[in-house]
């Protein structure tokens, strides 16, 4: 059975409030100027705003229904989304079908996290209960070590380079200097990554993001309710989700986007050459080239080949994570799920100042999250176009 479109159904107003290293305010108050910040820049009363979809980890013990008592609304519908690099995508979906059956009008996705000095460590060391029993108490605590499970097997089985790892993260830190709420404000060489002090090897310093405290929001709306408040909006083309995809692979070399690309790209109508851009989760460069060949942008095992055929900044070839993605913006908790969406919505609308792809009609987002041991369990990706194409 083929699953509904999303004919009529529009995402809208891209909000990021503006990263900072720490913080010392909770979650919530970052949250809290996220929705703040759309219902000023939509212009709708914060009682119109009758869905909400919230994504954060340092929101605890609350969560999205404890939220709403700090915000002083009275939703119709909630959801909480406890996917990190895969919740943007994921609200994205929710929201769109709630709209679409009519249980809201307007659903207000919002997602942030603070960071204060220890933040980052009881996150980790609190991430999971895998993440308890099984890897914390062995040293192993935070996805470094994971990640550096998985970047040596793909290094092995493809003949993957750091210097192709390294090819993309510059690019991305050129992006970032263009994108106004980057905290990376300095330019990166080729050189540099690669003389970077080893984390965890094949890691090294400039393969890990950052920790920072933000958040990142958007609209999802009918699209004549868009135009009616006169708001830029991006069309939804196809969506997917997959959790926990290829359970009897040893270790992830493949994502839960291949079980479903077919889908995401028929129901789009589209090719991966229709692609303007890609905006991908990128908490460590191995992810990047694994959604690359996922997504059906090269085959399985030929990203490396790939990376050093193409070039990856806003005007390059193969226009890549925009804004500078994680490893370069910073990595503001869940919200870092979100920031390949709130930069693809500028992208559509013609909003992206600095980091504008050259008439952007068509792109993608693809989300990745929680990571355990050796895999990450949640993947997704969507489709959107400029609401003319």
């Amino acid at each position: 059975m083929s699953r509904l479109g999303y004919d009529g159904i529009v995402a809208a107003l891209p909000v990021t409030i503006p990263y900072e290293r720490y913080s010392t305010h909770a979650a919530h108050w970052w949250l809290g100027r996220a929705l703040g910040a759309l219902i000023r820049q939509s212009g709708v009363a914060k009682a119109d705003v009758d869905g909400l979809c919230v994504s954060s980890f340092t929101l605890a013990p609350d969560t999205a229904v404890g939220l709403v008592q700090h915000l002083g609304m009275s939703p119709r519908w909630l959801d909480h989304i406890p996917m990190g690099g895969a919740s943007g995508v994921a609200a994205l979906r929710r929201a769109a079908r709630a709209v679409q059956a009519g249980d809201a009008n307007i659903v207000a996705c919002i997602a942030g996290d603070t960071n204060h000095v220890d933040s980052f460590r009881n996150t980790v060391s609190q991430f999971s209960r895998f993440a308890q029993d099984a890897v914390y108490p062995y040293g192993a605590g935070g996805p470094n070590a994971s990640f550096a499970l998985l970047t040596t097997n793909y290094m092995r089985t493809t003949g993957a380079t750091r210097e192709d790892f390294g090819k993309l993260c510059v690019a991305q830190r050129d992006n970032a200097l263009r994108y106004p709420h980057a905290l990376m404000k300095k330019p990166l060489t080729l050189a540099q990554y690669l003389d970077a002090r080893v984390i965890t090897d094949p890691i090294h310093l400039f393969d890990c993001v950052m920790p920072c405290a933000g958040a990142d929001a958007f609209l999802v709306m009918r699209e004549a309710q868009a135009r009616t408040l006169n708001l830029p909006y991006a069309r939804i083309l196809s969506t997917i989700e997959r959790h926990n995809a290829w359970i009897d692979d040893p270790i992830q070399t493949r994502g839960g986007w291949t079980m479903d690309i077919d889908e995401l790209y028929s129901q789009a109508g589209a090719a991966p050459a229709d692609m303007d851009f890609l905006q991908a989760y990128d908490d460590y460069p191995v992810i990047n080239l694994m959604q690359i060949e996922d997504l059906g942008f090269c085959a399985k095992g030929a990203a490396p080949a790939f990376i050093r055929d193409n070039t990856f900044t806003v005007d390059g070839s193969f226009p890549f994570n925009t804004n500078g993605g994680q490893l370069s913006v910073g990595q503001a908790g869940a919200a870092g799920g979100y920031l390949g969406m709130v930069e693809a919505l500028r992208q559509l609308t013609g909003t992206a100042g600095g980091t504008q792809v050259a008439d952007a009609r068509i792109g993608m987002v693809s989300g990745f999250g929680m990571i355990n041991y050796d895999r990450g369990l949640c993947t997704a990706a969507a489709i959107l176009a400029r609401s003319d194409a």
